[in-house]
């Protein structure tokens, strides 16, 4: 099998320059034979600029005893045609049965080695040692992080590497169905964490476009305020509270440290900063040609009220099953909840952060009130968290209208600080006022919010014909019950097509066994909208794909409504396992699904996958509680 290889840097974005020299590697242990034409070589990449340095390792190996190791020789490869400040690297292979070669990349220690640190055969035949013995004396001479490499050392890495990620997923105690999809979900959540802070970063890529050839193509790599609940949901019931623990540090991190007028950003840095530049790089093409890439993210300093109320909700689980929180913590904590109280009727750019003027949802009033009831007892409206990534910097004027979504979630916000209070003792002079703030919320986003005509909650109290998606969660959070009439009149306007007048694209792939014949009848099976792009001017323009988070919180949604209507749970069961097949061959997931199923938007998608892990948990123990075949 001929293969070609190439090695291609970029320093700082393809904006700083490099030299590239290929030299002899002194840190490789080699076989008597064959030996390569110009030696054993490494490539070294050197920046100077982007302070820099990386170098480009190999070992080659066969398994079987007739066959000989695979030649390979590192040539320089202009790519400043393409863009690239200096040279890369290439090299054909031939392989054959039993042939290997494992490429390394890594920053090389700084420092030079001393000779009696750089094993030869000639060396060990001298000294009449095995060349083995002298390899293994040899790297007690070397810093830790650079040892002589060997195909042992190699084979060892890989088992403690595999070991490693065993015995971590064998620590889950989920115990439901769809077990291989949830654990390759953890497994993508254990890989976004950074473990110094235990910050969760929303996605390790950037500016992978939302639709191609479109301008939507933002940076996820921070960690979101909104994601906290969620997340640490998912951790909780997974039984990962180390984890979970490391997570709430970072977040209470964030409560200390709050701007001086009370408040907290959206995102932070995984090393917790608070400034995320953005910037377009014009010099790259992007993904397919889709335009600008950009670097950072300006949605940084967008003001987004929802997030306290999956702050609170976040502190209130983590108060159920990780450490006590302390008495300064605690009064910080209140601090959040007044702070809401004081801004419910500020305008803000929504949980999605689009929006050419600031607007007051439904989803800001619904974790508002959820921050307050929060302080209170958790475990009755937000045990399924949630989380949403920010999109686009807001440039239009201030505006006084009121998207629904963001006004549900100060409610959150109230009732978990309630909530939390009750529960601890914990004292809270306010709480009569807490009290009258959440259920005055409450009243109000029922008047303002619903429209009685089309029956179903709108995503703003400005424009009632308007749907959104974000309104999935109301009983997730427990804003209201699963069966409550407004919301299954929401959910099935959502669950029509775009062309019908709701948020549902892409039909089931399912036979129409699997389709439930109630009250769902008609609608389609599939993949789920934020809202319509065509009808909501988000400020950015463009075009998306279905977003995998709403399908999955509609998965949600279906199965809670499934405890009263076995239909629902059906649907539920039919749109999980149609969504899975939207999965890679590593069961991760990107943030959207295009019309013909082709992956949109960052990946790995940190929120698609604590989402994913919530359905399963609750899709599974609603079928288990009713003892449903499906």
């Amino acid at each position: 099998m001929r293969l070609r290889v190439e090695c291609a840097p970029a320093f700082n974005y393809a904006r700083s320059t490099h030299t590239t020299d290929i030299l002899l590697d002194t840190s490789v242990a080699l076989s008597l034979t064959p030996a390569p034409r110009n030696g054993h070589n490494k490539a070294l990449f050197t920046s100077p600029e982007a302070q820099l340095t990386l170098d480009l390792r190999y070992i080659a190996e066969s398994g079987l005893e007739n066959v000989p190791e695979p030649q390979v020789e590192l040539n320089l490869l202009d790519l400043s045609e393409k863009g690239h400040k200096g040279p890369a690297v290439w090299t054909e292979l031939e392989l054959r049965e039993g042939q290997v070669v494992t490429f390394v990349l890594r920053t090389p220690p700084e420092g030079k080695v001393p000779p009696q640190a750089q094993p030869t055969h000639k060396t060990a035949e001298e000294m009449g040692i095995p060349y083995e013995k002298l390899v293994a004396g040899a790297s007690t001479l070397r810093s830790l992080d650079d040892p002589i490499l060997t195909k042992t050392l190699l084979r060892e890495l890989l088992e403690q590497t595999n070991n490693y990620w065993n015995a971590w997923i064998r620590r889950s105690t989920y115990t439901g169905s769809w077990k291989e999809a949830v654990n390759r979900s953890a497994l993508a959540l254990k890989l976004l964490i950074y473990e110094p802070t235990g910050a969760v970063v929303a996605s390790p890529t950037f500016s992978l476009p939302e639709y191609i050839g479109g301008t939507r193509n933002w940076d996820y790599r921070a960690s979101w305020i909104r994601d906290s609940s969620f997340t640490l949901y998912a951790l909780i019931r997974l039984g990962f509270t180390h984890e979970a623990n490391a997570y709430m540090e970072f977040i209470f991190e964030r409560v200390r440290s709050r701007d001086p007028d009370g408040s907290l950003k959206i995102m932070y840095t995984i090393h917790g900063e608070k400034e995320f530049p953005e910037e377009e790089l014009t010099h790259l093409d992007g993904h397919k040609g889709s335009k600008p890439v950009r670097i950072g993210n300006g949605a940084i300093d967008h003001v987004q009220l929802d997030i306290y109320g999956e702050l609170m909700d976040c502190i209130y689980l983590s108060q159920k099953h990780g450490r006590p929180l302390g008495y300064d913590t605690w009064v910080a904590v209140r601090d959040i909840v007044e702070y809401v109280i004081s801004h419910i009727g500020d305008p803000d750019l929504s949980i999605w952060s689009g929006g050419p003027e600031p607007t007051q949802t439904l989803h800001l009033l619904q974790g508002m009130s959820l921050a307050i009831r929060c302080i209170s007892q958790y475990s009755h409206w937000y045990a399924a968290g949630h989380d949403v990534v920010s999109r686009a910097p807001h440039t239009g004027p201030p505006s006084t209208s009121h998207p629904l979504f963001i006004y549900s979630s100060p409610r959150v916000a109230i009732d978990r600080g309630i909530r939390l209070a009750e529960k601890r003792s914990l004292p809270c002079p306010r709480r009569t006022e807490w009290y009258a703030a959440r259920d005055a919320l409450y009243e109000e986003i029922m008047h303002k919010a619903w429209n009685p005509e089309k029956r179903f909650f709108a995503q703003s109290y400005e424009d009632l014909e308007i749907l959104d998606s974000a309104l999935l969660i109301m009983p997730l959070v427990f804003f209201s019950t699963p069966s409550d009439p407004r919301f299954l009149s929401t959910l099935k306007q959502i669950l029509l097509s775009p062309e019908r007048g709701g948020l549902t694209s892409n039909v089931s792939r399912l036979p129409p066994l699997y389709t439930p014949q109630s009250m769902l009848k008609g609608s389609a099976q599939g993949l789920v909208y934020r809202y319509d792009v065509s009808k909501t001017d988000d400020g950015v323009g463009g075009e998306e794909g279905t977003f995998c988070l709403c399908t999955l919180w509609c998965v949600e949604a279906l199965a809670r409504g499934g405890e009263y209507d076995k239909a629902m749970l059906a649907k539920a069961v039919a749109m999980f396992e149609d969504f899975l097949q939207y999965t890679n061959h590593l069961g991760l997931c990107t943030e959207e699904i295009s019309d013909a199923g082709e992956a949109l938007g960052n990946a790995v998608q940190g929120f698609t996958h604590v989402t994913l892990i919530s359905a399963a948990y609750n899709l599974s123990r609603m079928r288990t509680k009713s003892g449903a075949w499906f």
